[in-house]
């Protein structure tokens, strides 16, 4: 059930024409195992993980996590360093990706419905596609905004404003859907609603997004009952 505590209201809100969705975290669980790739490449190279550390990469580029951390790694690129963390995210050892509750079910009802559906992810092109298959497909979505299509990573606003421009709508009248700080804060800067998914932060770190959820259960459209405000 909503908090109501972390919802913020008004009598009235601006039509909503499409639903825009971070991936990692927001669709489909795979924090568990991003935690656990980071924690072996900094443990290989003789380093410490914390809790902290390993938050700092939460919704943001792994490359551009990685380069406020390649000072700790002697002789070697961030390019290298994320080659080799994607080879242990991929190796013997690391748990499954499984759909984030509701998911599934709420991408085919936008689909049925003929909401124009963009995800805006982090991940690189291939990985999307591949844990889009977890709730019905990339086909489902008329755009994909992946790290390889942006300049600059959340929480920059560059993703979700080349989400919008994809579906041709106008960032006004779209909301994102978001699991991390740095996402709320890119699809804030953007100028969108945003619902926030406490999958992997807590309700007072995602203080940015306009309604904070556990999941996607109990999410329709448009997702404001009674509208926001900013």
């Amino acid at each position: 059930m909503t908090d109501p505590s972390v919802a913020r209201t008004e009598s009235s809100s601006p039509p909503w024409h499409a639903a825009l969705f971070d991936l990692d975290g927001t669709l489909v669980a795979t924090e568990h195992r991003s935690r656990a790739a980071w924690t072996r490449l900094f443990q290989a190279h003789g380093l410490e993980v914390d809790d902290a550390l390993l938050a700092s990469f939460v919704g943001r580029r792994g490359k551009e996590a990685l380069a406020d951390h390649v000072h700790r790694f002697p002789g070697s690129t961030v390019d290298e360093l994320f080659d080799e963390a994607v080879g242990y995210l991929n190796g013997p050892g690391i748990p499954a990706a499984y759909a984030v509750p509701g998911a599934e079910a709420l991408v085919k009802l936008l689909a049925a419905e003929g909401v124009p559906m963009a995800v805006v992810t982090s991940g690189l092109r291939e990985h999307a596609r591949e844990l889009l298959a977890l709730v019905g497909g990339a086909e489902l979505f008329s755009a994909l905004i992946t790290a390889e299509d942006v300049s600059r990573g959340k929480p920059d606003p560059e993703g979700y404003l080349a989400g919008c421009a994809a579906l041709a709508v106008e960032p006004a009248r779209a909301v994102a859907f978001e699991d991390a700080p740095a996402g709320a804060a890119a699809a804030k800067a953007a100028g969108m609603a945003c619902v926030g998914i406490t999958t992997t932060h807590s309700a007072s770190e995602l203080r940015a997004a306009d309604l904070v959820v556990p999941d996607l259960r109990e999410i329709g459209w448009p997702p404001f009952a009674h509208g926001i405000s900013g």
